[in-house]
């Protein structure tokens, strides 16, 4: 009765004042109080003991408690318009009251504890509120020192939990900015109680004080980043985690102490059955030396809280991890002996408190201290806990850390990622699985950050006195992708995706621009000492970037120089020093400070040369000690960071040096206490001794505290150092072990002092905003382990989410070898994609189909594969010959498209015509074309008609599995590998050229393909043909040569070469000639090849040469055309075709030029000579002939505007032609067809008299009648004196027209040769002929028509002879005279010829003339 009901109850423990946007009326305000009033009231009046009391005058006295509570009463309402103005603790003090009076049992104390949580959510009491400070302290004090009698179990949890609802109200609500550093702690530590206590309780109050708990610590951390680090400035005297401090974690920090100093603390009792928390419990102390440092500390404690509490929680959250670490968790722990509840409990409040607290906490040095010492000190022990729910937490803590504070935590960081997070990943220590896969999963979310791998790379990997973090990660999640002898696990799949992760990573901060790469560190020259070696700003890229290049070519160097050292000292400098390390001459500073910073050295061998007696070393002992820096630390811990850089030599001797050059160091940093170096080396030696008595087994009676202070007296300076002092000292080592053994990747305590100590010197941190300029290096770290883990994953995944991974995290690394230029790493990627597509495996056309539609995996690869051509074909290299096995092999399969490329010229003119003989890439290969027209053939062939079954038709599962595979295809673009391959850079084009050729050796039906591909190539790179053709040249040269039998390899090898030809002719002038003389390789076919494709051959040179007349200027350019069609004229398929060039060319002297005037006139001779055409076709090629002429007598015109040494030259090269072309029809006047023969001798008259204004010498014309005109007439009367008549009909004829040309053809020259000293010898021979005309014979009998003609003829050459004055009786020089050798001649043929042509000279003539 007079409770508040339960619902009400609830209803309020789940109102937050954060969210309260509707507060109470200020007049409700005073009803509320009234109302809690008689709540509390009602609940006391139900106990006898606080009913009434008479007295024996019957007054009535009240217990003071309920006569507070009314006195309220009957004043509240009068409060209500003035609400603000009334000091709040007038009617919270009897609440407060209740809850800390001792006679109060539990249900009153829980009302009252309501009451005042309803005061506080409803905003009774709020910022406006008159004195809410000292109202809130009020609260805070009473409920945490609050005191009720336990009458029953679950009323006691009730009341508790009703502490823990007021104590978190009093947080949230808004006036709680005005609670003070004290109370705050007094909170928390109060809470802390409950949770302690709790443990014996029920499930709810453990849950509720735990939740309770970590509420409380989040309110208190969100207020950090808002908290001014000026106004909040809590300095650090009395404290013994000072950022400037160098020191342990106190393990027994606020774990055993007592409250003192005037702090009373917190503290709940129950009467009746006092509740007694553990002396061991940790509690959070506001200070406790306030009393000693001033007012200062006093107004910290009382000023609203802020940075002070902080700490001091702080402090208190890392001194619950301690007290665990106390009990023993370590990381040989291997079972779960402990309980791992507070730990949990713990990690989890300092993740809420560093989740809230968020970069704030690095601003503040105190906080900062705790967590780079007290707090990582403990993850590192408690990363390696058997727990797999603390490691989380761990990983969850420091991912946060990292996040927040990781410019601040550069070697912590790299410990925990060495020392915890890849040890256990491994498999060290003993890990479970399931630890493995938590530190994993934390791994892969590092990973995942967006500069995590750049930074681990620039701040650890290219640091000489940090571990390789970058490297090493890489390699971990390679190996551990690798499934060995097991099936894909979940670490095998995470590890993936770590490194995808990694890849993925640097392919987001790759451009598309092409980069700027970096000067190389190995040019650098290294003047100065790599351990002075600084960097002028390490937020400015251009800066820092340079730095690290040279400090990773550095390092690089140290680490080979390190192992040189480990196996020989010596060999070791002087590996340094050749490698400018080191100076040539060494000295000791520079020896040391090798010793002192670089990583990986063997500290027995460091030990060793340090305690070594030569001088050189003991110099070098003394600059190594200069390198430590111990002000304000204590001995042992100077001792310990000092101890940790080797190990200590075994020899006295060595030993003493060591600890002489430590305590001279020591003592020069540190004199506060000691009075000389003396006292440091002789109390260093204590230590020593003190260690080795502590932790040596052999060592039974161990020393005590007073015995190591007896050992002790008076060295310091002859006087006593302080005991306090020597205690602590004796502590120390005493509790942890000065390790003289390294311990090889493990961090123990000795290890951590060092690292703390190192923190002060190293580096700062680089935040890497952007790593697209260090990409370069760490992706030739990453790109091999990634593309072999992707392998093996690949081949063993069959989900499809992970296959896709696997294929993303391929083109991640194909696009960043790409820009980078990487092709080793493109084709290696190549070779390991093209395995996965299955088409090169050994199967059916109808099987490797159905596999490969079936198959995700292959169709993805292959996709892959020809995205990688496409996007980064210009560097790949070797690579191409894994793509091409791809194509042959989808070739093969029938699912190319049914042309698979076409070049420039076809895309770029619409409208030229179809090539006739590039037949389409077919979807199956066809078999080379056999002629084969026998009877037997045609039969067998009509015969199979019936015996042919219907082919099988495919099932549904084929059809869709061949759909699936086109898709894919369709999807791969291959087409454009080849139609974009003009964009190729000149190197990879040379290389896909190459490929091609050797991918063309698997089988005829593949060597079609990869020729027609390659002609594919090298036309769509017309511009760049110079690349190519050397090399595609000899291979179709050596397809062309080694054809015995047609095929269609050598079909298309020769029409591929005079497509080339055609298409490039335009374009490539200066190829002009090599392109021509290729085609001399058709003039190579053996004959039957060549028989095989003639006319088809003659059609293509047409075609060539229509298109490209005017750019054949060379005569070996047109000799190898004019060989090609001259070819034609004896093949009846293609003679047509060739004399249609042949008459383009020749006709009107349309195309005749000096460079193929003969080759086409010879070609015309052999065209009128061929017996294939018919006759009109042949006199159709004399006219051609006969009519080249013309353009003889055009050139001779048009020579007259050269000069005159030009002019001498062109008539004669005109003249040599004109010697050529009568040569040419001589030969065909001896036809055996008569109309052939006779038209020939026209011709042949026609070009001999019928030409003017050729300017043609008298030599020539001796020429001509020399092999010409008398080899004529010697020519055809061999052939009618040797010849049958049936062979040779109607050579009268021939004869004379032949007779009629010899006349003419001398009258026509005598101009020119009547003055030459052999023209007296051609006209005898011009005598001669017709004297043997008139004695031939047809039949057995002379020539009556040719006796008639050969006078006339003769007799009209006389005459002009004679009008000429050629011929005359003057002209009488001898026997041997031209006037007596006419005669002489004319007589036998002629004998009146004399009288008629000069009568008046017959008689001289006859006198003279001998006697008949």
């Amino acid at each position: 009765m007079g409770c508040p009901s339960p619902q009400f109850e609830v209803t309020a423990a789940v109102r937050d004042t954060k969210d309260c946007s509707c507060p109470p009326p200020r007049a409700s305000s005073a009803f509320m109080v009234n109302s809690e009033i008689g709540a509390v009231l009602a609940v006391m009046r139900r106990n006898v003991r606080w009913g009434f009391h008479y007295m024996a005058d019957e007054d009535q006295l009240e217990h003071p408690l309920i006569k507070s509570f009314k006195e309220i009463r009957k004043k509240v309402f009068s409060w209500q318009r003035q609400w603000h103005a009334i000091n709040p603790v007038v009617y919270l003090q009897p609440f407060l009251d209740v809850i800390q009076s001792d006679e109060t049992s539990a249900p009153i104390t829980g009302v009252a504890l309501s009451s005042i949580y309803k005061f506080l959510i409803l905003e009774v009491v709020d910022m406006d509120t008159v004195n809410i400070a000292d109202a809130l302290h009020l609260i805070v004090d009473a409920v945490t020192s609050c005191r009720f009698e336990v009458t029953d179990p679950a009323s006691e949890e009730v009341v508790l939990m009703k502490i823990l609802q007021v104590l978190l109200a009093c947080m949230k609500n808004k006036a709680s900015a005005k609670l003070s550093n004290q109370h705050v702690c007094n909170i928390v530590n109060t809470c802390f109680q409950i949770v302690h206590q709790s443990s014996s309780k029920g499930e709810l109050l453990q849950r509720t004080a735990r939740h309770t708990m970590h509420e409380l610590v989040r309110c208190v951390f969100m207020h950090l980043p808002d908290v001014s680090t000026n106004q909040q400035e809590f300095t650090q005297e009395g404290r013994s985690h000072g950022g400037d401090e160098v020191g342990v974690p106190d393990k027994e920090s606020a774990a055993s102490k007592q409250l003192d100093n005037g702090y009373t603390g917190s503290k709940i009792e129950i009467a009746g059955g006092a509740l007694n928390l553990s002396a061991e419990v940790p509690e959070v102390k506001m200070d406790e030396t306030a009393g000693e440092v001033g007012q200062s500390k006093n107004h910290l404690v009382t000023d609203p809280f802020g940075v002070p509490c902080m700490v001091e929680i702080f402090n208190f959250l890392c001194s619950l991890l301690n007290a665990v670490e106390h009990v023993g968790v370590g990381p040989r722990s291997n079972s779960l002996a402990y309980d791992e509840d507070v730990p949990l409990f713990a990690l989890g409040l300092i993740n809420s408190a560093i989740e809230l607290g968020g970069a704030s906490l690095g601003h503040h040095p105190e906080i900062l201290a705790l967590v780079q010492n007290d707090l990582f000190h403990s993850l590192m022990q408690f990363g390696l806990s058997p727990s797999p729910l603390i490691l989380t937490t761990v990983c969850s803590i420091v991912l946060n850390l990292y996040h927040l504070m990781r410019v601040k935590l550069k070697l912590q960081l790299e410990a925990f990622f060495s020392c915890v997070l890849m040890k256990i990943a491994v498999n060290k220590h003993g890990a479970s699985y399931q630890q493995q896969e938590v530190a994993m999963e934390t791994i892969v979310d590092l990973c995942r950050q967006p500069t995590f791998i750049h930074e681990m790379y620039a701040n650890y990997d290219c640091d000489i006195s940090c571990s390789n973090v970058f490297e090493d990660l890489a390699n971990l999640l390679s190996k551990s992708a690798f499934p060995v002898n097991s099936p894909l696990s979940a670490i095998h799949v995470l590890a993936l995706e770590g490194l995808i992760a990694m890849v993925s990573g640097m392919a987001e901060s790759v451009s598309n621009e092409v980069p700027v790469l970096e000067m190389d560190a190995s040019t650098i020259e290294d003047h100065e000492p790599f351990w002075n070696v600084k960097c002028g700003n390490y937020e400015n890229p251009d800066c820092w970037v340079p730095y690290i290049h040279k400090t990773k070519h550095v390092k690089k160097k140290l680490m080979i120089g390190a192992d040189h050292f480990n196996r020989d000292p010596k060999k070791g400098f002087q590996f340094l020093q050749a490698m400018s390390l080191l100076p040539d001459r060494l000295d000791p500073i520079s020896v040391a400070c090798f010793l002192r910073y670089t990583s990986g050295l063997d500290k027995n061998l460091v030990g060793d040369y340090l305690g070594n007696h030569d001088q050189f070393c003991v110099d070098v002992l003394q600059e190594f000690a200069k390198t430590f820096d111990f002000q304000e630390m204590n001995l042992d811990i100077a001792l310990r960071v000092f101890l940790e850089t080797f190990r200590l030599p075994g020899e006295s001797q060595k030993i003493q040096r060591v600890v002489e050059a430590f305590a001279e160091r020591y003592y020069e940093q540190s004199p506060h206490i000691l009075a000389n170096k003396d006292a440091a080396l002789l109390l260093s030696y204590s230590l020593i001794m003190l260690n080795t008595d502590q932790h040596n087994a052999q060592v039974k009676k161990k020393m005590t505290v007073e015995d190591f202070i007896r050992n002790n007296r008076l060295i310091n300076g002859g006087n006593d150092l302080p005991r306090e002092y020597l205690s602590e000292l004796y502590r120390s080592i005493c509790e942890n072990e000065i390790r003289m053994t390294p311990e090889q990747g493990v961090m123990t305590h000795d290890n951590w002092v060092g690292l703390i100590h190192k923190s002060r010197q190293t580096a700062p941190f680089i935040i890497c905003s952007s790593g697209d300029r260090i990409n370069n290096e760490m992706f030739a770290i990453l790109s091999g382990p990634t593309v072999a883990a992707l392998s093996v994953v690949l081949d063993l995944v069959e989900q499809e989410d992970v296959l896709q991974t696997c294929i993303d995290g391929f083109l991640d690394v194909a696009k960043i070898a790409g820009c980078y230029h990487l092709g080793d790493v493109l084709d290696g990627l190549l070779v390991s994609l093209s395995k996965f597509t299955t088409l090169l495996l050994p199967m059916s056309v109808e099987e490797s189909v159905l596999a490969f539609g079936d198959d995700t995996k292959a169709r993805k690869a292959t996709v892959a594969v020809f995205t990688v051509a496409n996007m980064y074909g210009d560097y790949i290299r070797s690579g191409w010959r894994n793509i091409l096995d791809c194509i042959l092999s989808l070739h093969k399969l029938g699912l190319l498209p049914p042309r698979l490329a076409r070049d420039a010229a076809d895309d770029l003119d619409p409208n030229s015509e179809p090539d006739s003989r590039v037949s389409p890439l077919v979807v199956k290969p066809t078999l080379p074309p056999v002629r084969k027209t026998s009877l037997m053939y045609r039969f067998s062939e009509f015969l199979s008609y019936d015996t042919e079954k219907p082919a099988p038709q495919p099932s549904e599962e084929e059809v869709e599995a061949r759909k699936r595979a086109t898709e894919t295809v369709k999807d791969c673009n291959i087409d454009s590998v080849f139609t974009e391959s003009k964009f190729l850079q000149s190197e990879s084009l040379l290389s896909l050229s190459k490929a091609l050729i050797l991918a063309s050796n698997e089988d005829e039906d593949g060597a079609i393909f990869c020729l027609e591909l390659l002609i594919t190539v090298t036309l769509n790179n017309r511009d760049r043909i110079m690349i190519l053709w050397q090399s595609v040249y000899e291979y179709i040269a050596n397809i062309v040569q080694s054809a015995v039998m047609p095929s269609n390899l050598v079909e298309k090898a020769v029409f591929g070469l005079i497509r080339i030809c055609r298409r490039l002719l335009p374009y490539k002038e200066d190829l002009t000639d090599d392109l021509l003389k290729s085609l001399q390789l058709i003039l190579k076919l053996d004959a039957r090849v060549a028989d095989a494709y003639c006319e088809h051959i003659t059609q293509e040179v047409m075609r060539l040469v229509k298109a490209n007349v005017g750019l054949i200027k060379s005569q070996m350019g047109w000799r190898t055309i004019i060989s090609l069609i001259s070819i034609s004229a004896i093949h009846p398929e293609a003679s047509d075709a060739g004399f249609e060039i042949l008459e383009f060319l020749m006709l009107d002297g349309a195309h005749l030029f000096p460079a193929n005037f003969i080759l086409c006139v010879n070609a015309a001779r052999q065209f009128a000579e061929s017996r294939v055409g018919d006759m009109a076709r042949s006199v159709k090629s004399l006219d051609l002939m006969a009519g080249s002429a013309v353009c003889l007598v055009k050139w001779s015109n048009e020579a007259v505007e050269e000069e005159p040494e030009a002019v001498l030259q062109l008539y004669k090269d005109i003249g040599e032609m004109w010697v050529r072309l009568v040569q040419g029809l001589r030969k065909v006047c001896i036809d055996s067809r008569e109309e052939i023969r006779n038209h020939a001798v026209l011709m042949l008259q026609r070009c001999l008299t019928g030409l003017e204004g050729i300017q043609l010498q008298g030599e020539m014309w001796l020429q001509c009648f020399d092999l010409v005109i008398f080899a004529l007439v010697n020519d055809l009367l061999e052939i009618v004196e040797e010849k049958p008549a049936k062979e040779y009909r109607n050579m009268e004829g021939t004869l004379v027209l032949s007779l009629k040309l010899l006349s003419k053809a001398f009258l026509h020259s005598l101009p020119s040769i009547s003055r030459s000293i052999s023209f007296s010898k051609v006209w005898v021979g011009v005598l001669s002929c017709m004297d043997r005309y008139t004695n031939v014979k047809f039949r057995g009998k002379r020539s009556e028509k040719i006796r008639e003609l050969v006078p006339e003829l003769l007799k009209n050459t006389l005459l002009v002879m004679k009008s000429t004055g050629v011929l005359s009786p003057s002209d009488d020089s001898g026997p041997d005279g031209l006037w007596q050798q006419t005669w002489l001649h004319v007589k036998n043929i002629a004998p009146s010829l004399q009288s008629e042509v000069f009568p008046d000279d017959e008689p001289q003539t006859t006198e003279a003339s001998p006697a008949p």
